[in-house]
C-alpha cells in the first residue's frame, strides 16, 4: 500500500512527535530563498527566456517543481518584500510602493518575519542583498530576526547617478536628491556603490557571502534569504560576464545570475547538505518594461512592473528539495509569496505569528498530494490600498481603476527609460486558463462569474478595505515610523 506524506505525518503525531518528521532535530530542512528583482515571468530559459542560456536555473527546475501560477504579493519593491517576509498582504501591515531612502515608513518591528519565526526553533538566519523595508537602524534586517546582513538598504537605482553612469550635479534632476548608495554590513556601511562598475560587483559579492554563510552554518539548520539586486536597472555584470552571452547586457546579467545559482548549488553539494536543503527561486515583481533592452520579458503576459495585470505580479517560481519535492514536475495551482511563511513554519515545526496573516500552507502542492488546492483565490492590491482585481480559480475580475501602461510610448534603450502613461482600466473578466495575456473581456458571456467574483471583492473590502471605493480597512496594522524622516 502507498502512504501519502500527510498520512505519514499523522502517524508520527499519534506516536507523540507532535510535528512533521522534517522538523525533528537535525532533520529540519535548511531553507534558501533566492529572490530576484524585476525578473519577469519569461526571463529564465525554462520559462521561455531567450536567446541567452540559464542552465543552472533550468537544472533547478528539472530537479524540482516549476510553478506556472505563482504570484508576488504586489507588483512593486517594498510592498512585495513585506508580503514575502510576513505572509501578509502588504496593505494589511501598512507597506506600499517602493520606499524612498528618506521615507518615514518602515516594516513595523512588531511584525514577525520568516527569519524571526524560524529563529524560534533554532535556525541560524542570514540575509544577503536588497532589503527595502527601512533605510536606517533600527529598521534594518538584523532587527527583524536575521543574525547577519550584507547588502543594500533599498533599490540599486536610488543613487545620485544618471542613466549615463555619471554623477548627477544638476540639482533640478530628481536623482540629485538621493544620498550615496551604501553597502551595509549589519547596520553600518562598509563601502559605497558609486559607479556602474561598482554595480557590476553586486551579484558576485552577494554570492560569495551567501556561500560563506552556508559553509559557516552547515551543522545547524539555517535560513538564507538571498535577495539579488539584479535584474533591476541599472543592470550591470562583472567583467568575466560582460559580452559573454552574445545577446547584450541583459543576457550577460542573466548569465551571471545563473552562475550565482550554480555556485549556491555547488556549495550545498560540497558541504554534504544538498538533499536536506529546500531552495526556492522567485522574483519580487515583473519587468520594468520602460527600460526596453535593459528589461526582461513576461512571456506574453500583459504589461509589467507597477500594474496588477499578470505581467506585473505573476512570477517564475521553482521549488527544489530532493527526495521530498518530486523532480521534473510542474504545478499549475494558484500560489503566492505570502504562502511561504506558513509553509516554512510548518516544515520547521515553528509556531505561526500571533498576528493574523494572509498566507496559506502550500506544502501539499510541493508534495504533489492528490487533489491539493490550498489557495483558490487571490486579491490584487496596489498603491496604498487599491483593490484592482480578484482571482478565483482561473477567473480574474479586473475592477475599475487607473493604472500606468507601457503601451503608449516606445521603450527606452541602453539603460535610458522610455515613457509610460496612466490610463483608465474598466471592469473586465478574463479566463486566465485560456487567455493568460488578458486580451478578451468575457464578462457579458459570464454574468454569474462576475457576480461571484464581486462577492469575493466585497469580502476583501470588508476586511482589508479599498481606497477605490473609499472603504476603510478594518484589519490593517500600522507600519513602523522612522523618527525624523520626511513624510
Amino acid at each position: 500500500m502507498r502512504f501519502s506524506v500527510s498520512f505519514f505525518w499523522t502517524i508520527l503525531f499519534l506516536l507523540g512527535s507532535g510535528s512533521p518528521s522534517h522538523a525533528q532535530g537535525k532533520t529540519k530542512p535548511n531553507i534558501i530563498i533566492i529572490f530576484m528583482d524585476d525578473m519577469g515571468y519569461g526571463d529564465p530559459e525554462c520559462y521561455g527566456g531567450a536567446p541567452y542560456k540559464t542552465p543552472a536555473i533550468n537544472k533547478l527546475a528539472a530537479e524540482g517543481m516549476r510553478f506556472t501560477n505563482f504570484y508576488a504579493a504586489q507588483a512593486t519593491c517594498s510592498a512585495s518584500r513585506a508580503g514575502l517576509l510576513t505572509g501578509c498582504y502588504p496593505n494589511r501591515i501598512g507597506i506600499h510602493g517602493a520606499l524612498m531612502p528618506w521615507a518615514s515608513l518602515a516594516l513595523n518591528p512588531a511584525e514577525e518575519t520568516i527569519a524571526s519565526t524560524l529563529k524560534k526553533v533554532g535556525y541560524r538566519t542570514g540575509m544577503v542583498g536588497k532589503w527595502h523595508l527601512g533605510a536606517k537602524a533600527p529598521f534594518l534586517p538584523v532587527h527583524y530576526g536575521f543574525d547577519e546582513f550584507l547588502g543594500l538598504p533599498y533599490s540599486n537605482d536610488m543613487w545620485p547617478v544618471g542613466y549615463d553612469g555619471r554623477p548627477v550635479t544638476d540639482t533640478a534632476d530628481r536623482k540629485s536628491k538621493y544620498p550615496p548608495l551604501p553597502l551595509l554590513e549589519g547596520d553600518r556601511p562598509v563601502r559605497y556603490i558609486k559607479t556602474l562598475e561598482d554595480q557590476g560587483t553586486l551579484t558576485s559579492t552577494y554570492t560569495e557571502r551567501a556561500c560563506d554563510f552556508i559553509k559557516r552554518n552547515k551543522k545547524d539548520p539555517f535560513f538564507l534569504y538571498l535577495a539579488h539586486s539584479m535584474v533591476h536597472v541599472p543592470i550591470a555584470a562583472s567583467p568575466r560576464f560582460l559580452g559573454k552571452s552574445g545577446t547584450g547586457l541583459f543576457g550577460d546579467v542573466m548569465m551571471e545570475v545563473d552562475w550565482s545559482v550554480n555556485e549556491i548549488m555547488k556549495t550545498l553539494k560540497a558541504q554534504g547538505i544538498d538533499r536536506n536543503t529546500l531552495v526556492i527561486f522567485t522574483s519580487d515583481n515583473g519587468p520594468w518594461l520602460t527600460f526596453g533592452d535593459h528589461a526582461g520579458n513576461t512571456a506574453g503576459l500583459r504589461e509589467g512592473k507597477g500594474s496588477s495585470w499578470e505581467g506585473g505580479q505573476r512570477e517564475p517560481c521553482i521549488v527544489r528539495w530532493p527526495g521530498t519535492v518530486p523532480a521534473g514536475t510542474v504545478c499549475n495551482n494558484l500560489a503566492a509569496t505570502i504562502d511561504l511563511l506558513p509553509t516554512l513554519a510548518r516544515l520547521a515545526g515553528a509556531p505561526l505569528p500571533k498576528n493574523k496573516i494572509d498566507g496559506v500552507d502550500i506544502a501539499s502542492l510541493w508534495f504533489a498530494e492528490a487533489g491539493a488546492d490550498p489557495r483558490d483565490e487571490l486579491a490584487y492590491y496596489y498603491g496604498r490600498n487599491n483593490l484592482e482585481a480578484v482571482r478565483k480559480g482561473s477567473w480574474k475580475l479586473v475592477l475599475p481603476h487607473r493604472r500606468q501602461t507601457y503601451k503608449t510610448y516606445m521603450p527606452g534603450k541602453n539603460g535610458f527609460p522610455g515613457g509610460y502613461a496612466e490610463a483608465p482600466v474598466p471592469l473586465a473578466l478574463y479566463d486566465l486558463a485560456h487567455d493568460p495575456g488578458e486580451t478578451q473581456d468575457v464578462q457579458k458571456a459570464n454574468p454569474e462569474v462576475v457576480k461571484a467574483l464581486m462577492a469575493v471583492a466585497g469580502k476583501y473590502r470588508s476586511s482589508l478595505g479599498d481606497d477605490l471605493t473609499k472603504t476603510p480597512c478594518a484589519e490593517c496594522r500600522e507600519p513602523g515610523q522612522i523618527p525624523g524622516a520626511q513624510k
